[in-house]
């Protein structure tokens, strides 16, 4: 598998590049989680008013129960301390909203922030490499099966630009019909250098030297 370009100067882009998605994702997860403990910052009067709450309904709750012992009247004492047991529940029962509301919105802007930061960027990049990667691979595989560059300098003519095929010769589908084993390695080399893959050195042995091997090639 080719992850990297075997061309030094696009090989280090992509790893520049690899590195710089890497570490963006980094800094934006990082930002997110101090913008999360941020909002978290917020919660801390609701926690302090259901803890307090909370405690003043048991203190309350437990004098009702000792107002209740009373004989006779008792449970006629006991009904304020229980309503006003009910009342401290309540409040503890607003602030508990309170924190749930701002753990729902620091959630909500944690992974908003992370998801806005990094989706835009990966769904760019990811695919790209990937489909490098693709290519590369298979062209290497290629190129590793046989000497014959004849099938990306076919490609060469058929995908490259046509002042790039004109550097190398005036009539390069005329030199490939030939077999011009010069004109061949060069559009080989320019499909290959275009999907990452270094060029092998030229064998002219691995060449045929007259036209009757067009035939062979086009099939």
């Amino acid at each position: 598998m080719v992850i990297y370009s075997e061309i030094p100067s696009r090989g280090f882009r992509q790893f520049l590049g690899d590195l710089w998605v890497i570490a963006w994702g980094v800094l934006s997860v990082w930002i997110a989680s101090k913008i999360h403990d941020l909002v978290m910052n917020l919660a801390a009067p609701g926690r302090a008013l259901v803890s307090g709450a909370t405690n003043l309904a048991a203190s309350i709750t437990d004098a009702g129960d000792k107002v209740g012992s009373v004989p006779l009247i008792g449970d006629a004492l006991s009904q304020p301390f229980d309503a006003m047991s009910g009342a401290a529940m309540f409040i503890a029962s607003a602030g508990q909203a309170q924190v749930d509301a701002v753990t729902a919105l620091a959630t909500f802007l944690q992974w908003s922030i992370i998801v806005l930061a990094i989706l835009p960027l990966a769904s760019i990049w990811i695919p790209m490499r990937l489909a490098f990667i693709r290519r590369a691979s298979a062209a290497r595989r290629f190129v590793d099966a046989s000497a014959d560059l004849d099938l990306f300098a076919l490609r060469a003519m058929a995908r490259q630009p046509l002042h790039l095929l004109a550097r190398i010769d005036d009539d390069p589908v005329g030199a490939w019909r030939r077999g011009d084993p010069h004109v061949i390695h060069a559009l080989a080399s320019l499909e290959l250098r275009a999907e990452g893959i270094r060029t092998p050195a030229l064998e002219l042995t691995s060449f045929a030297g007259d036209g009757s091997d067009f035939g062979r090639h086009a099939r």
